[in-house]
């Protein structure tokens, strides 16, 4: 039986999760423009027609638009898409000219721009640190303990007491290395590499898919080889220990990201897996649905995937800005606004592509497209 969590508390899981990261994304950027001494005109949590605002003593305007799907700081001097200097900003007097971001040397521009998605990395290092930290982290060898019948490892002839020590090359030693690397490989054939009585051995293995259904009806395929672990072991974290577990639990996320988009550039996974506000806004309902500790959970993933996204170097977003400070400090000078400019439109272009896309995507996962077929069936 499934169950919705039902449409106000979607919406209030979508702003508890949504709300705060934008907002931090964004102080990012603002702290970092205030340790250089740029003047922020705007802080804006959304987009488009202000709702309501204050403007501090320093001038910026702090204010929350009817769009809540991002936001921004707008910095003194920002007169067109690729925050550069152009024919206005050199009429600009010079003591007003010398507070504004281009004004700035490159490499303050550039840890001005990437201050956000890096705060973003930050929160979910601090989040799974405080995790570690409560829960301690699995530590459960990569032995096999038990094989299920007529499984994928018990197919490849691998036996209990085997010690895993890589899939397809990537080295594991916990049983959550495994589940993570087989997950998401369904059907995929790896190379298997583990110890048998002191002996390295090999095999090729065809890692199995499972479809699981979860208590809200979502429907997940992924990979399992079929095996169990001998004793699960929960290794407690101390205070030290834990930013530095927080960090790497950062990284194996990530990692786990990056694979994915991998799978779906290469056409081994489906691209209806790409899920916008919408499915983020449903899962989110769902999360909280479960509880706090996942929704906080859930923050941590997508604070480290809204980092990911905006180190693109696509334009428009951060990675873009990022990309032409780069070739700016290899040629010593700025690309042409230009260049910029149509870059950052073509990159606008881009983004709502994607945008429509995955919105498609997220109205498919919710069974609109099925239910109008089959009306009109």
């Amino acid at each position: 039986m499934t169950h919705s969590p039902g449409f106000l508390l979607t919406v209030l899981a979508f702003a508890l999760v949504i709300g705060p990261l934008i907002f931090l994304h964004e102080m990012g950027h603002y702290l970092a423009g205030r340790l250089f001494r740029v003047k922020i005109d705007a802080f804006s949590v959304g987009f488009g027609q202000e709702v309501f605002g204050v403007t501090d003593k320093r001038g910026t305007r702090w204010k929350f638009s009817w769009m809540p799907l991002g936001g921004y700081v707008k910095f003194a001097g920002d007169m067109n898409a690729a925050s550069q200097p152009g024919e206005e900003w050199l009429m600009l007097p010079p003591e007003e000219r010398a507070r504004t971001l281009q004004a700035r040397p490159v490499w303050q521009r550039a840890i001005v721009v990437a201050a956000g998605p890096v705060t973003n990395f930050i929160v979910a290092v601090l989040i799974l640190a405080g995790f570690a930290l409560a829960y301690g982290v699995d530590a459960t060898p990569s032995i096999i303990g038990t094989i299920e019948p007529k499984s994928a490892a018990a197919v490849a002839g691998l036996q209990p007491g085997d010690r895993l020590t890589s899939l397809g090359g990537r080295a594991v030693s916990t049983f959550s290395d495994l589940a993570q690397f087989t997950a998401l490989r369904p059907d995929e054939r790896v190379t298997v590499r583990f110890v048998r009585a002191d002996n390295i051995m090999s095999r090729e293995v065809t890692i199995g898919a499972l479809v699981q259904r979860d208590a809200f009806g979502n429907e997940f395929r992924r990979g399992l080889l079929g095996i169990g672990p001998t004793n699960p072991v929960l290794r407690p974290v101390g205070a030290l220990e834990a930013p530095f577990t927080g960090i790497r639990m950062t990284g194996e996320i990530l990692r786990g990201t990056l694979d994915g988009l991998g799978q779906i550039l290469t056409g081994r996974r489906s691209v209806d897996e790409l899920g916008g506000p919408l499915r983020i806004a449903k899962v989110s309902g769902e999360q909280l649905s479960l509880g706090v500790p996942a929704l906080i959970w859930m923050i941590a993933v997508i604070s480290i995937n809204l980092g990911f996204i905006n180190l693109l170097p696509v334009p428009v977003l951060d990675g873009g800005h990022l990309f032409f400070y780069a070739i700016e400090a290899v040629r010593r000078r700025p690309v042409p606004v230009q260049v910029q400019e149509w870059a950052f439109r073509g990159g606008l272009a881009a983004m709502l592509a994607l945008m429509l896309m995955v919105t498609f995507n997220d109205l498919g996962s919710f069974g609109l497209w099925k239910n109008l077929a089959g009306l009109i069936g």
